[in-house]
């Protein structure tokens, strides 16, 4: 038998808690420099409870060719990926109104 989410009820093959979350995420995507002039890319905002944050890490790692990390809500990308993390978050059904590049 299928699993069924506590959240909405559904099966979790049809469960559309995270496609709603993702909408309703206020995303800041910054970078700092770190030590030895290295430069990061942050991104903060996103709720750990209503969306696989470490997933999401992967996935942005893994589309950059980069390294990085996830820690207290916040993703950690190395490198200066600024402009382009916004569209791949758009791809990801993130809504691009409410994703802010600094």
């Amino acid at each position: 038998m299928a699993e069924i989410c506590p959240h909405c009820g559904l099966p979790k093959d049809l469960c559309v808690c995270e496609t709603i979350a993702k909408e309703s995420q206020k995303i800041v995507v910054s970078s700092e420099k770190k030590k030895f002039g290295k430069i990061n890319t942050v991104i903060k905002g996103i709720n750990e409870k209503s969306i696989d944050i470490k997933g999401l890490a992967k996935k942005l790692k893994s589309a950059f060719a980069c390294g990085g990390t996830s820690k207290g809500g916040i993703i950690e990308l190395q490198g200066d990926h600024k402009q382009n993390v916004k569209y791949t978050l758009i791809e990801m059904g993130f809504d691009p109104a409410m994703i802010e590049v600094r």
